[in-house]
């Protein structure tokens, strides 16, 4: 009987935590471990087109699945893979990579390739520690099982990405089998005095306030605090806004959804009740340059934040940490008194929200518009879709849709990566294969990562994916224009068909549509389309962007230019 191996723990553990697929590019450092996780029955492997995508393919798996696993080889793969790790750590998003490394007995003793020439081969371990929540270096199969243990464990319980490197000649090394695994995912619970006296300090401080108004954030998501947030929602009775990145972490069609707070760009009149209120219970939030339009919607008056661990309030100032916020949130809505002042005061400036329909007037001959296509996306949603919004105006056109009930919306607000969406959307697929998943993606993105499309041709996922094709950056345009944003222009139609092969049964289907009437016709074929991608490269005019995207990107560009304060 062979040997149990240190690939076979890592197989096993990674299985036994929820893992079904792992996202690979082979390279000769990581081939004996990949061959040990492709002996694991529970295990599928996904080969991608490149680390980079590999790394945003597990990323987009563990939004959907709770964690992802990307395996790569050193450096030459490690670094590109490493940008999705800064997107992982961003973003909150457990995620394992795991770097194939050169044998034991060759390190620090022989130059050896896929290096950068110097004995010293630790810095790849040096540089993950930045940026991940763990970052570790197997040297033997005897302590193999405890540095993996440790690394998942964090993985899942920081919701961060971690790093293991596995030296090549360790993935057949022998080790321990697995203990039970109920002391690697057990969960941390808050501390009792401490929730207690949280809620009760809380509790107190909203007593005192007249107009509170409850401000969702990204982060109540990557806990599952969502049913929570709800309880706590309808307890107070009051109005609730979410940040842009947590577009779909409250239902838009409960009675208390008061749009997406944005600043000047905000959603259903969202900045005018925010700036009514006398206190903001922050649950989740994080505010930055680019959720705050340039820091001109920092809220100004006092807070209650609920993070993830933690919580906080303004004024007065408090602060108890070791708190879960599921059992902070569920026990404050025991405790709270009902205060719907809020919403009865939105209600009077309550702006009734457009539903999709082609645009009044608009003939099928008519030149296609951003509108439109917002507008026909609309129709599309129903509770079991999920769309992915990249960077750029596809975050506005993604913002002012009504989601159902059920549907969900993943954007990559932090890390604002473009191109983000294609393997991101991939592996969410993968995960969660059953959902509706439309993409809205700009040509400047798409050509950073397009090659994953194939990866959709080839395990046949039906994914639409919704080309804004104005010829250029213009998310950059908005903020600093010059010549450097206008890029060189694709036949994208044509050149998805190209991954298409007689080899397998995956099938990409490519529109073009310059008129109203050749969009409508292009999504009637992307819903029957099944076998493969669709993508429909959508033509507008240069200067077809949202009003929103022109006001962020005149704040935002304010901000950037500030000269230096000198103290």
């Amino acid at each position: 009987m062979p040997p149990y191996t240190v690939g076979d723990y890592l197989a096993e553990r990674l299985a036994q935590v929820g893992v079904r697929h792992h996202f690979i590019v082979p390279g000769d450092y990581n081939l004996g471990l990949l061959d040990k996780l492709e002996a694991n029955p529970k295990l599928t492997e996904v080969g991608c087109t490149n680390e980079l995508n590999c790394s945003l393919a597990a990323e987009g798996y563990a939004r959907a699945n709770g964690v992802g696993v990307c395996v790569v080889t050193f450096s030459v793969g490690a670094f590109s893979a490493f940008n999705g790790a800064g997107s992982a750590y961003a973003e909150d998003v457990p995620i394992i990579l795991v770097s194939g490394a050169p044998n034991t007995n060759d390190t620090g003793q022989r130059l050896l390739h896929h290096t950068l020439g110097d004995y010293d081969c630790t810095y790849q371990l040096e540089m993950a520690k930045k940026i991940t929540c763990c970052a570790v270096l197997i040297r033997s199969g005897v302590h193999a099982p405890e540095y993996i243990d440790h690394a998942i464990r964090t993985a899942i319980l920081a919701r961060k990405p971690v790093y293991i490197e596995l030296p090549t000649n360790l993935a057949g090394e022998a080790c321990a089998r697995p203990g039970p695994l109920t002391a690697m995912v057990k969960p941390v619970l808050s501390d009792v005095p401490t929730l207690h006296n949280a809620v009760s300090t809380a509790t107190e401080f909203l007593l005192g306030k007249k107009k509170p108004v409850i401000l969702v954030g990204p982060k109540l998501r990557r806990v599952g605090a969502q049913k929570a947030l709800l309880q706590l929602a309808e307890a107070i009775g009051c109005a609730v806004v979410v940040q842009p990145a947590a577009k779909g972490s409250f239902p838009e069609d409960h009675d208390q959804f008061a749009g997406v707070f944005w600043g000047q760009v905000s959603t259903l009149a969202a900045d005018f009740i925010v700036n009514w209120a006398d206190a903001l219970i922050c649950v989740g939030t994080v505010f930055t340059d680019y959720s705050t339009v340039g820091w001109t919607a920092l809220p100004n008056v006092p807070q209650l934040v609920a993070n993830m661990d933690s919580v906080v309030l303004t004024d007065p100032k408090a602060y108890f940490g070791c708190i879960q916020l599921s059992e902070f949130l569920c026990n404050l809505a025991k405790e709270s008194k009902r205060n719907d002042n809020t919403m009865i005061e939105y209600n009077r400036l309550r702006i009734d929200r457009p539903r999709g329909h082609t645009s009044h007037g608009a003939q099928k001959g008519d030149n296609l518009t951003r509108k439109e296509i917002v507008k026909q996306m609309q129709l599309l949603l129903t509770a079991n879709t999920t769309v992915f919004a990249d960077t750029g105006d596809s975050w506005f056109n993604g913002i002012h849709l009504a989601l159902p009930s059920g549907a969900d919306f993943e954007v990559e607000m932090q890390w604002g990566h473009i191109g983000w969406t294609i393997p991101a959307s991939f592996g969410y697929a993968l995960a969660k294969p059953a959902r509706r998943i439309i993409v809205i993606v700009g040509d400047g993105a798409i050509q950073m990562t397009i090659q994953e499309i194939s990866q959709m041709v080839r395990w046949q996922v039906p994914i639409i994916i919704l080309l804004m094709n104005n010829r250029g950056y213009t998310i950059e345009v908005e903020i600093h224009d010059g010549l450097y944003n206008r890029i060189q222009n694709w036949k994208y139609a044509q050149l998805v068909q190209a991954f298409n092969t007689t080899e397998g049964k995956g099938h990409a289907l490519g529109c073009e549509a310059h008129t109203v009437g050749e969009f409508t016709e292009a999504l009637d074929k992307a819903l029957e389309h099944q076998d493969g991608p669709t993508l429909i490269e959508c033509n507008i005019h240069q200067d077809d962007c949202s009003r929103d995207l022109i006001t962020w990107g005149h704040f935002v560009a304010a901000s950037n230019a500030r000269a230096r304060v000198v103290n």
